[in-house]
């Protein structure tokens, strides 16, 4: 499984346990993200992430496999949730294993910076009765317009 979408919880533990025993490659790194209990304006209750799930697998397939080229990687798994979920519930994983350090941490923070700002989810936070949808932060851009910025120094 390279790619998983689902609205059921994911145990970002058993995953990275379960990529490790099949890659037991040189390099191995993980990411977990969680909801967080706060915003900008304060506290969050919950979170509903939406998604058209068809173009989310299809872009998240395409993300791995670009990572995978473009960073030489032996192995790479992308796990993504949606639906309600409540503050520390984990929201996505990424694994990616390589010859070397280097590209495996190159190529995981390469998958969440373009995912944050790529990927079909919509997210709704609410705290109380008020429900307000996410956009995209000014520093989630550039964080994912700095890679671009390295294919042209190559």
């Amino acid at each position: 499984m390279l790619v998983h979408v689902t609205d059921r919880a994911i145990d970002p533990g058993n995953l990275a346990a379960a990529f490790y025993r099949h890659h037991p490659d040189a390099a191995v790194t993980t990411f977990s993200g969680f909801v967080r209990d706060f915003n900008d304006a304060g506290q969050v209750d919950s979170l509903y992430l939406e998604c058209y799930l068809e173009m989310a697998t299809r872009v998240l397939t395409d993300l791995g496999n670009g990572a995978a080229q473009r960073f030489g990687l032996r192995a790479w798994q992308i796990v993504h949730r949606y639906g309600h979920l409540q503050p520390s519930d984990p929201i996505v994983f990424v694994a990616t294993s390589a010859d070397h350090r280097g590209e495996a941490f190159a190529a995981c923070e390469f998958v969440m910076d373009t995912l944050k700002t790529d990927a079909p989810f919509w997210k709704r936070e609410h705290y109380g009765e008020i429900g307000q949808w996410v956009t995209v932060k000014d520093i989630d851009k550039d964080r994912r317009d700095r890679w671009s910025e390295k294919d042209s120094d190559q």
